[in-house]
C-alpha cells in the first residue's frame, strides 16, 4: 500500500472529531441541498431527510469506501419546475423514480460491458448542449424571481435590490472567498439577502410562528404518468455521464481509484437508488456534491465516516418542523438572483464539456448536433400530443442521441 493510499485511508482520531467534521460537511453542503426544494417546490425537510437517506443508501452499497455527500441535483431544478407545472408535483416524483431506474440500470449494463458503449452512445457532442439546455430552458424563470414578477408583496425597485446584491455576494464569495468561505458561496448569497430582506420589512414568519418545534416532514407520495415519465427519463443522462466525473474528481483528492474499487457500476447503483428512495419519499433527485468534494480538499477529512455522519445529521434535522417554515420564509427575489448564477453556470458545464472534447464545432455532423438539441431544447419545440408529449430537455436529449447515431462520423470521430 502507497502512502497516499494509506493516508487516505486513515481514520479520524475520535468520534467527537468525526461528529464535528460531518457538521461541518453538512454545513457545507446545506445551503445548495435547500435550494433545489425552495425553487422547485418541494418541502426543505424532505430534502433533508432524503439526502440523508440517499447518503446512507450509497454508502451501503459501496460498502463506506467513497467520502461522498449525495443531496439535491441542480440538473434536475429546471426540468422539476417544467414537470411540476406540466403534470403536478406527484408525477413528477413518479418521473423522478423512473430516472432514478434509469441510473440503476445504467450501473448494471456497466457493470457487464464497462463504460464504452456510454461513451459511444453519449459523446461530448451530445451531453454538452444537453447540459446547455438543463441550464438556460428556464432562465426567464430565475429573471421573473429575481424582478418580484414571483412576489405578491415585493415591487420591481425593492425586488431587483435584493437579488442583485444575493447575486453579488455569491460571486465575490466564489470567486475571491479563501478557505470555508469559498465553499458556502450560495448559503453567503442566500443569508445576506435574507437579512437584506430583513431590514426592508418583506419577510413574514407567520409559517414559523404556526408551524411545530419537531414534526414529520410534508411526504408526498409518488404517482406515475407515461408523459411526465418520458419528460424526465432522459434529464438524467446528463448527470449519470458526470457521474463519472465526480467519482474521477474525489479520488484525485484522496489519491485512490474509486471507478476500480468499489467500482463505477456500484457507484452509479448508489445514486440510482439513493434517487429513486427520494422521489418515493417526495424529495429532489440525489447526486454527489462538488462542494462536499472541495470541503474534503480542504480539511483532508477522508474517512467516509464523516460523511455518514453528516447523513445522520441530515435525517434529525428534517424533523425540525420551524427550520423548514424558516426556510421558506426566504424571498423569490433572494432566490431569483441565486438562480440567474446557477442556470448560467450549468449552461457553462455544458460548454466545457464541448470545448474539452476538442472537435470543431463548425463541422457539419457536430454543427447539426449541436444546433438542433439547443433550439429544440431550448425554443419550445414539441413533438406528440396528450400523455406523449416529448419537449424540452427530453426531446433536446432523444435528437441528440439519434442524430449521434445515424449521422455519419468523420475520420477522427472513428
Amino acid at each position: 500500500m502507497t502512502d497516499s493510499a494509506a493516508t487516505a485511508q486513515a481514520p479520524v482520531d475520535s468520534w467527537p472529531k468525526t461528529l464535528l467534521t460531518g457538521a461541518q460537511m453538512l454545513f457545507v453542503a446545506f445551503g445548495a441541498l435547500v435550494l433545489v426544494p425552495l425553487l422547485t417546490g418541494l418541502d426543505p425537510n424532505v430534502a433533508l431527510f432524503t439526502a440523508g437517506i440517499g447518503t446512507l443508501i450509497f454508502h451501503g452499497v459501496t460498502r463506506v469506501t467513497v467520502p461522498v455527500f449525495l443531496a439535491s441535483s441542480f440538473a434536475f431544478i429546471a426540468p422539476i419546475q417544467g414537470s411540476v407545472a406540466s403534470f403536478g408535483v406527484s408525477a413528477t416524483l413518479g418521473g423522478l423514480m423512473a430516472a432514478g431506474l434509469v441510473y440503476v440500470a445504467i450501473s448494471q449494463v456497466v457493470r457487464l460491458k464497462g463504460t464504452g458503449w456510454l461513451h459511444r452512445l453519449l459523446p461530448p457532442v451530445v451531453v454538452g448542449p444537453v447540459i446547455m439546455v438543463i441550464g438556460l430552458a428556464l432562465a426567464p424563470v430565475a429573471v421573473e424571481m429575481a424582478t418580484g414578477q414571483t412576489s405578491d408583496n415585493i415591487d420591481y425597485g425593492p425586488a431587483v435590490f435584493l437579488s442583485m446584491v444575493s447575486l453579488l455576494v455569491t460571486l465575490v464569495l466564489a470567486v475571491f472567498g479563501r478557505g470555508l468561505l469559498r465553499l458556502i458561496p450560495i448559503m453567503g448569497g442566500i443569508v445576506t439577502g435574507y437579512l437584506l430582506a430583513l431590514l426592508m420589512g418583506v419577510v413574514d414568519f407567520t409559517p414559523v410562528q404556526e408551524a411545530a418545534w419537531l414534526a414529520l416532514p410534508s411526504f408526498t407520495a409518488p404517482s406515475f404518468h407515461w408523459a411526465a415519465i418520458l419528460f424526465m427519463i432522459p434529464v438524467a443522462i446528463a448527470p449519470a455521464v458526470e457521474h463519472i466525473g465526480d467519482m474521477v474528481a474525489i479520488g484525485s483528492v484522496t489519491r485512490r481509484n474509486y471507478l476500480e474499487k468499489p467500482g463505477l457500476h456500484r457507484t452509479l447503483l448508489g445514486d440510482g437508488l439513493a434517487t429513486t428512495a427520494a422521489a418515493l419519499f417526495g424529495g429532489p433527485p440525489n447526486t454527489t456534491y462538488s462542494e462536499v468534494t472541495g470541503a474534503v480538499t480542504l480539511t483532508r477529512a477522508f474517512d467516509p465516516r464523516i460523511v455518514v455522519v453528516a447523513a445522520v445529521i441530515a435525517i434529525v434535522l428534517a424533523f425540525v418542523g420551524k427550520l423548514g417554515a424558516l426556510l421558506q420564509t426566504i424571498p423569490g427575489p433572494v432566490m431569483g438572483g441565486i438562480m440567474t448564477l446557477l442556470f448560467g453556470s450549468i449552461a457553462v458545464v455544458g460548454m466545457n464539456t464541448l470545448v474539452r472534447a476538442g472537435k470543431p464545432l463548425t463541422a457539419p455532423r457536430n454543427l447539426v448536433v449541436v444546433s438542433l438539441v439547443l433550439v429544440f431544447g431550448i425554443g419550445g419545440m414539441q413533438f406528440g400530443g396528450g400523455q406523449f408529449t416529448l419537449q424540452g430537455v427530453s426531446l433536446a436529449a432523444l435528437v441528440g442521441i439519434v442524430l449521434n447515431w445515424v449521422l455519419p462520423r468523420d475520420e477522427e470521430d472513428e
